[in-house]
Formats: C-alpha cells, structure tokens, sequence
C-alpha cells in the first residue's frame, strides 16, 4: 500500500476519514477556542474551506495523505491530521498539519490517532522512518510527541518564515521500525488507562 493512498483508519476512540469537503461545517466549529495559537497553523472557522482546498491539492499532487479526525463517542469531527511531505521511493513520511480542537486536546484522541497513523505507515506502507515537526515554542506539541515515544532528532534553526514574518525554529523528531514495537505497546498501555 502507498502511503498516499487514501483508506480509513479507525479503532474504539477514533476514526480517520478521507479528508473531505463534506468535513467543512464540523471543523468550523472545532476551531473555537484556538485562536491563541499563534506557533501553529490551525484554520479559522472562515478558513477551513481554503485549508480543505490547499490539503486536497496536495494530496492530488501526492505531497500529503489528510484525513479528518472523527471521535467516536461523540461522534463529532474534532480536528485533522495528515501524512505530508511523503517520499514514496524511501518510504519515509511526515505526521504533521494536526491540530484538534480545544474538547479534544489532552483526551485519549491525539493517542488513538497517532497509533492508527503509525501503525498504518510501519505495518501496511513498509515506511522506514516516520518524521514529526513542530515549532520550537509549541511545549505543548513538543510533549505530545515526546510522549508517543518519538525522539528528538535536531533543530532546523530559522527553518522558515512565519505568516507575520518571524522566523520559525522547527524541531525534527522521529521513530524508526525497529522502535515502532516499543512505541505500539506504550500508545496501547496510554489509551488501556
């Protein structure tokens, strides 16, 4: 399987679906409450068209792989994830362009998600690494993925330019196959709690 092929992912928490334009009118309202987010790249209610949009273009130019992150007890889409900058000759992918509204954040959600994408990319797209990125001031971000077992691997130091024009420091993490059976049994014993 291609790691840009488009699939459902779901298990008891959550469900992955295909990113879509019928996911516009929920993740308008999952965006309340995240206008604070300055360090990352989360749409405004009146921007979820356009960030649909650009994700589908580049998904039809096999940069990236979006789904919209649906939550099964509530039923509600709350949030997106990605596979981006996705290099299919090495088999090496990046999770990123996440972001989950604010009834989401610090819920078993971001876990469920993380062990369905990870599984998916070790276990039916043979991936040989398996790339995080996030904003040097994003402690919250940076501890998520510390969490999930990733490890740091560096930091692109002025990386890129901000929307306002500040200079972005962006943090690499990574896991790698032979860490993915390790990093499977931490994310089940998180989500077993």
């Amino acid at each position: 399987m291609l790691l840009r092929d488009a699939i459902t992912l779901e298990n008891e928490v959550v469900r992955l679906e295909p990113l879509g334009t019928e996911h516009a009118e929920e993740l308008a309202a999952a965006t309340a409450g995240l206008e604070h987010a300055w360090y990352t790249s989360v749409p405004t209610a009146d921007g979820v068209a356009a960030d649909i949009a650009q994700r589908l273009t580049w998904r039809d130019e096999h940069h990236m792989n979006p789904w919209a992150v649906r939550r099964l007890d509530t039923g509600v889409v709350v949030g997106e994830t990605t596979f981006c900058n996705i290099d299919q000759d090495n088999r090496h992918v990046e999770i990123g362009h996440t972001w989950l509204g604010v009834d989401a954040q610090r819920t078993a959600v971001n876990t469920a998600a993380k062990l369905l994408l990870l599984g998916h990319a070790f276990e039916r797209c043979d991936a040989i690494a398996v790339e995080f990125r996030t904003h040097w001031h994003n402690l919250q971000s940076r501890a998520a993925i510390a969490r999930l077992g990733a490890k740091q691997d560096g930091v692109l130091r002025n990386h890129r330019l901000g929307p306002d024009g500040t200079l972005r420091d962006t943090v690499v993490f990574s896991i790698l196959p032979g860490e993915w059976p390790a990093v499977r049994l931490g994310l089940q014993a998180r989500l077993a709690r």
